[in-house]
């Protein structure tokens, strides 16, 4: 299970409160601080690690050659190890299934993937895919960023909104003869054949939220992390900004064992047979270098819950506790606060 696959892998209703300022205490100036302070360009990024210098042609290469899990690799065992007695409590039942991802951009080190290929229910983690597909179509000048559009992206991307998202799924229609979730398919397989492998966009979000067609895997989400963090994706600054305005996420809020000076990028999604999240976290280290790295937690039911607000809840939950197991292993790498 732990045996990673290749990187290149050749094979409704998320909550919406405001979480804690200090997690977002550099919203102020964001465009300024994403490219000094967290070091999203791959430039400052690399000034900020000095012990572990990469040229872009080793970035490059690095995201399309094998990955390898370090030696003795012991979060992933103990993430195991935690899955495996909340099954033994029933807390996670056995129509359910999980995956798992990690990844630390100082070391370039896959810390845990497990089920990281296997396909599971997008939920809306498939918005950011949306707003990218979005954003080819402007750069190819076929659709306008207005700011009519940047507020219904932020609305997309921050409160999750439903009728937003439908809203640029039928833009991306009006540019083709598809519809409007084949092109978006389409656009991203065709400018980032390596990036979404397992991704399937088969439909709009219906009424009430209930998405449950459109897939991909954690490694995909990985995949576009890592190009979003190094900037080759279109609009990559736009992007970060819009899945870093404040919502109350799985990998941060409330999740206990994670210091709150980290500052997060992600998306969560969640049906009533779905709870997840994918993100990139940037922690801050005691010689006050940031340490960013992905996390992607996933839980899937085969069937919809009876009780969704206390499944998504509680899974959510299992997605914080597991995240703050990551952070302590980082804490650990890397001397963090």
């Amino acid at each position: 299970m732990l045996t990673p696959p290749s990187h290149s892998d050749p094979v409704m209703d998320d909550a919406r409160s405001i979480v804690d300022p200090s997690r977002r205490l550099f919203l102020t100036g964001l465009g300024t601080l994403l490219v000094t302070s967290l070091g999203l360009a791959s430039t400052s990024s690399e000034a900020a690690r000095p012990r572990h210098p990469v040229s872009n042609n080793s970035l490059l290469r690095d995201f399309r050659t094998p990955y390898r899990l370090p030696y003795m690799n012991t979060l992933a065992v103990e993430i195991e190890r935690y899955i495996k007695n909340l099954r033994r409590a029933g807390r996670i039942k056995s129509n359910e299934r999980t995956a798992w991802l990690i990844y630390d951009f100082t070391t370039r080190q896959y810390l845990v993937a497990i089920n990281a290929t296997h396909s599971y229910q997008s939920a809306s983690m498939i918005k950011p895919f949306i707003a990218l597909a979005f954003f080819h179509k402007v750069r190819e000048g076929r659709l306008r960023y207005t700011p009519s559009h940047r507020a219904r992206m932020e609305a997309m991307i921050q409160r999750s909104d439903n009728h937003a998202t439908n809203y640029f799924i039928e833009l991306l229609n009006r540019t083709s003869r598809r519809s409007g979730p084949a092109e978006a398919e389409r656009t991203l397989k065709r400018y980032h054949p390596d990036i979404f492998r397992h991704t399937r966009i088969v439909e709009h979000i219906p009424g009430g939220g209930r998405t449950y067609r459109n897939k991909a895997s954690a490694l995909d989400y990985h995949r576009f992390l890592y190009a979003l963090w190094y900037n080759r994706l279109p609009y990559s600054a736009e992007l970060k900004r819009l899945m870093h305005l404040p919502n109350r996420d799985r990998i941060y809020s409330d999740a206990h064992g994670v210091a709150r000076q980290t500052w997060v990028i992600d998306k969560t999604g969640t049906t009533a047979r779905l709870c997840g999240d994918m993100g990139i976290l940037i922690a801050q280290g005691r010689n006050g270098y940031r340490y960013p790295y992905t996390f992607i937690g996933i839980i899937e039911r085969s069937r919809p819950t009876g009780s969704y607000r206390a499944w998504k809840d509680d899974r959510g939950d299992v997605i914080r506790e597991v995240s703050s197991l990551a952070y302590s292993h980082l804490r650990r790498m890397h001397n963090l606060v």
